[in-house]
């Protein structure tokens, strides 16, 4: 008699479970969705993709990937919340009504996990796979290219024979090749392996390994370990490329920092040790001004640059004017004054905006990268640092050759007596080229605050760096100063996966050492009175 009881209990079970994981309709899609059971989920939204209306599909996959998919427990209709709050709209799924929310009690989020929300990338990659924007259904490829079994095959062949575009066409071809390589033998299989070995695809790394340690044909092997080095190799190639754009990044920050000490330290022979706080005033007139231009970041970017130029420029203008004028001749004396200066502006900073590092905002047009393959993406934000900087040195070397005070500025730097007998006021040389430096180091602050965070203590850690790149470019002489900066910065990033970044930098700083022991003037000596003292 208790067999008999617990066979049908047992049958009972196994009749409720069928029961709830059986989604024949609309209604019981969305009870499922809404309960607990992930993989009856699961299943519901396999029954979702084969039915309904691509529209419908859409707007539900969404919803619930990004979280913001209800159910009213009243009606059992879900909807399109963007922010749960009493009188906020929510937008019905199944016919666009929009309603406001009264209650929010009323509604229950469905829940989404890392399974579910695979599957639901899963499905809208499918979706995507007939969209008419080419973009999105190369997107789609990429999502789908390690989950397609045998039935998304077949259909994505049958996509791919009315593709016209060339990029997609070539993603298919990918996606078949793995697809091949893993689920075929043969000469199909090598021919799979073949194409893959030809690709940059991250995951041809990962098919091709698993083929290597699985297979059990050598034939395969040989070919699938063929094509892994032929990968690698390619990797070890535009990871080199990448580094460099790394060190040409930090080379053109380094330049820019340091640009504006050569004209300085070359002109006036002025040892500036507050040259990083006129950075740091920079980097904070960009903060400043998109805090007044919230909705503008870009126009807030563009604007700063002059701004912090002025900033920086009217700063350095009264340093010269007000300290070091009295201590020329005198270079330890300004070193000191100097110093002082820069405790001086990092408290007085630290007074208006708190010592706590400030977040600037990086404009649309600078987010994301540019990707010229799979294996070397180059970051917009570094990219335009490095052409920011080309364009601030090619202006700042027209006005040194092309104006009338580059030309004062020059005779001044290279024999400060016989200008003065011809005519110059060298006092005034001295203020508006100390405020050119000082407003060429506000535009670095704003190059640097694209990089990382705006703060106080920002400016002591390129101090070191900029006479570094003066140093070992020559004093005074700007394309020294720019070959320098963007070689340190190459030189920099290279040593770095081998000896970390701040053992990376004492090597460095050991290599200028030796460097000047055998040329003491640098890459590019000045000439005329820089020269001679």
């Amino acid at each position: 008699m208790k067999v008999i009881l617990y066979i049908s209990l047992f049958i009972c079970l196994i009749s409720i479970k069928v029961h709830a994981t059986e989604i024949n309709s609309y209604s019981s899609f969305v009870s499922t969705i809404s309960g607990k059971n992930n993989t009856e989920k699961i299943n519901a939204i396999k029954w979702l993709s084969n039915t309904y209306n691509i529209e419908r599909k859409q707007a539900i996959f969404t919803s619930w990937i990004n979280g913001k998919l209800y159910i009213n427990k009243k009606d059992k209709i879900l909807y399109r919340i963007e922010k749960l709050n009493p009188d906020l709209n929510g937008f019905a799924i199944d016919d666009g009504k929009i309603i406001t929310i009264a209650n929010k009690r009323h509604f229950k989020k469905i829940r989404v996990n890392n399974n579910l929300r695979n599957e639901i990338k899963k499905q809208i990659a499918i979706i995507d796979l007939t969209n008419n924007n080419p973009a999105l259904r190369d997107k789609a490829i990429t999502v789908l290219i390690d989950k397609i079994d045998f039935p998304l095959y077949s259909l994505m062949k049958k996509h791919a024979e009315e593709e016209s575009n060339e990029k997609v066409k070539q993603q298919y071809q990918l996606a078949f090749a793995n697809y091949q390589a893993r689920n075929s033998s043969g000469e199909e299989q090598l021919h799979a392996i073949a194409i893959l070995g030809k690709n940059k695809h991250p995951i041809v790394y990962q098919t091709l390994t698993k083929i290597v340690t699985a297979s059990q044909n050598p034939q395969v092997i040989a070919a699938a370990q063929y094509g892994l080095d032929a990968y690698k190799q390619q990797q070890r190639i535009y990871a080199g490329i990448e580094t460099v754009f790394f060190g040409l990044s930090l080379g053109s920050v380094l330049a820019l920092a340091g640009i504006g000490l050569a004209i300085t330290f070359g002109v006036m022979g002025v040892i500036n040790m507050a040259h990083g706080e006129l950075i740091m005033l920079g980097a904070y007139t960009t903060y400043v001004l998109q805090q007044l231009m919230p909705d503008h970041l870009a126009a807030a970017l563009i604007l700063s640059i002059p701004a912090a130029f002025i900033v920086s420029g009217c700063v350095g203008i009264m340093i010269e004017q007000g300290v070091i004028r009295h201590l020329y001749g005198r270079p330890l004396e300004t070193l000191l004054a100097t110093f002082g200066i820069s405790l001086i502006l990092q408290q007085a900073v630290r007074s208006v905006f708190s010592p706590l590092n400030r977040s600037v905002i990086t404009p649309e047009f600078m987010s994301g990268s540019l990707t010229l393959n799979p294996m070397l993406l180059l970051t917009y934000n570094r990219l335009y640092i490095i052409f920011f900087c080309l364009a601030v040195f090619l202006v700042l070397l027209t006005i040194l050759k092309k104006t009338s005070l580059g030309l004062q500025v020059r005779a001044v730097s290279q024999n400060r007596p016989m200008a003065r007998a011809m005519g110059i006021h060298s006092q005034r040389v001295d203020a508006l080229t100390f405020g050119l430096g000082s407003g060429i180091a506000g535009i670095a602050g704003v190059a640097l605050s694209q990089l990382t965070n705006v703060g106080p203590n920002m400016g002591q850690s390129y101090i070191i760096d900029s006479f570094m790149v003066v140093v070992f470019g020559g004093v005074g002489n700007l394309w020294g100063t720019l070959v320098a900066g963007l070689s340190l910065g190459i030189f920099n990033k290279f040593l770095e996966p081998w000896f970390g970044a701040v053992l990376a930098k004492i090597m460095v700083l050991i290599f200028i050492i030796l460097f000047i022991q055998k040329k003491p003037k640098g890459l590019f000596p000045q000439r005329g009175r820089a020269a001679d003292s």
